[in-house]
């Protein structure tokens, strides 16, 4: 059972969600600044530890591994192809000289808010990839001082005033506790690590953000690489399979997210604070998908073991090995398009569509935006 101060935490959450709503939203951003983990990383992990990403991922849209863990596109790249923006280079990638004129991507796989320890996946934790930022925006500013011969390739002195400040982290900070912590412990450790989220949108503010746009965290218990190794024991699922620890701590990790937006809205009159429900779009993905054309909600598409779940930790999407003695691969299905998972952590291009077309309503973000919507939606569902 949760603790007293874990009540505590749930009603002083409450209390900041009675708060007015922050100002007005505005999408004629000239550039998108992005921080995060894998379900916003287009190519940040692979080009900063020289990590390798195999077919078939990118196999739906780019026709090769794009640096993206996923068949095709991300969220993002969907919500970029809504406001009639580039997807977005990663900052970390060299290669081909890429554009950063309409903004850069900071995201890494892996990624936690916490600072990175001598075991996690990517270094680049949320105050790195901060501090990235703030070394590209002083080099931007050098460069253009010098000369404006680099000026189509890096965003305008004023873009980093009026551009939007997009956030998709925290996930990992949950996932990778429960090998080694207990709920309680994980529950407990959520003030940290919004404390640490806190300082670096913090100090983005101090040098010049002002439109901030925050994904709260999906159902982690409903990832195949979650309900694998943490769901064995049905009564540790809730109705619908999924990991009910896991997800039990992405909601109070979001009530107090979304608290903390409410907090620093009213500090920062000058600035407009949104917050994404994801969990809620996923979930309803999740516990509808069939009715939005998906056959499968939980098992991946690209993994090993088959039914129900498809995935084996020991071995990765795409991949080749010998597993108890057989050389066996980690092969994608016939049709990603009817699956909601990817490679049992990550999303498919469709249903990364689906939750793209559920923020484009309007209608998951606070404040919402439906009728200040400026383009129109031009995706499947």
């Amino acid at each position: 059972m949760a603790s007293s101060t874990t009540c505590f935490i749930y009603i002083l959450a409450l209390f900041f969600i009675c708060l007015p709503l922050a100002n007005t939203i505005d999408f004629n951003y000239p550039a998108v600044f992005n921080f995060g983990d894998s379900n916003s990383d287009t190519g940040g992990l692979v080009a900063g530890v020289g990590d390798r990403l195999e077919p078939p991922n990118g196999q739906t849209y780019f026709k090769n591994p794009s640096g993206r863990f996923c068949d095709g596109r991300l969220i993002i790249d969907f919500l970029m192809d809504a406001m009639d923006l580039p997807f977005l280079n990663s900052y970390l990638d060299s290669v081909a000289a890429p554009s950063f004129r309409k903004g850069a991507n900071f995201a890494a796989a892996g990624s936690t808010i916490l600072p990175a320890t001598a075991s996690s996946v990517s270094p680049f934790s949320f105050g790195i990839q901060v501090a990235q930022f703030f070394r590209f925006k002083n080099r931007v500013l050098e460069v253009q001082a010098k000369s404006r011969k680099y000026d189509k390739y890096v965003p305008a002195k004023d873009f980093f005033q009026k551009g939007l400040y997009m956030f998709d982290i925290g996930q990992n900070d949950l996932a990778g506790g429960f090998y080694s912590k207990t709920l309680d412990q994980i529950l407990a450790s959520i003030p940290t690590i919004l404390s640490e989220f806190e300082d670096g949108v913090k100090t983005l503010y101090d040098i010049g953000a002002r439109n901030f746009w925050v994904h709260n965290t999906g159902p982690l218990g409903c990832l195949g690489q979650n309900i694998a190794k943490f769901g064995t024991d049905a009564s540790k699922l809730d109705e619908l399979g999924c990991v009910s620890s896991h997800n039990q701590a992405a909601k109070l990790l979001n009530l107090q997210l979304y608290a903390l937006g409410k907090k620093l809205q009213g500090q920062y009159s000058d600035a407009n604070i949104t917050h994404v429900d994801i969990f809620s779009i996923k979930s309803n993905l999740i516990a509808n998908n069939s009715k939005y054309g998906f056959a499968q909600p939980l098992m991946a598409c690209c993994g090993y073991g088959g039914p129900p779940l498809n995935y084996d930790s020991r071995i990765a999407c795409g991949q080749t090995k010998v597993l108890d003695g057989n050389n066996v691969t980690a092969k994608a299905c016939n049709d990603s398009s009817e699956y909601i998972n990817w490679d049992g952590i990550h999303y498919t291009e469709t249903a990364n569509q689906f939750v793209a077309s559920q923020i484009l309503t309007g209608k998951y973000s606070d404040p919402p935006f439906a009728d200040k919507m400026p383009f129109l939606l031009k995706l499947k569902f």
